[in-house]
């Protein structure tokens, strides 16, 4: 889990990117795709094609940090629109980072019975 604070935005990159860029590609990309600081604390989450994988990019004062996840099952649930960044709460990142659609939460799959 990230640790931040409640007061930390978090902004996801609409769209989908390409999961090979490291940290230096992704705060380009912050800065030239999205116009904005990456260095000024914000933590901006971008999916991959599949779904199956976000990585998070934060500065948390003293350096930047690149955190990835990858789901088993599911896909993570991103909006629809193909440019621009979407503000999230640190509560709706939380359900983001465990595969629950943030904007109505519920599990994006169900575990089948052992029966």
């Amino acid at each position: 889990m990230i640790p931040i604070s409640s007061g930390v935005r978090v902004w996801i990159a609409s769209g989908h990117c390409d999961m090979r860029k490291g940290m230096q590609g992704l705060a380009l990309l912050v800065q030239e795709g999205l116009g904005r600081d990456p260095f000024k604390g914000d933590v901006f989450v971008f999916r991959g094609r599949s779904g199956r994988l976000i990585k998070a990019l934060w500065h948390d004062g003293m350096g930047l940090s690149l955190f990835a996840k990858r789901l088993e099952r599911g896909r993570f649930i991103w909006p629809a629109t193909e440019d621009g960044a979407i503000a999230l709460t640190a509560g709706q990142m939380s359900y983001l980072l465990e595969g629950i659609d943030w904007r109505n939460p519920q599990q994006t799959w169900r575990p089948t019975g052992a029966g």
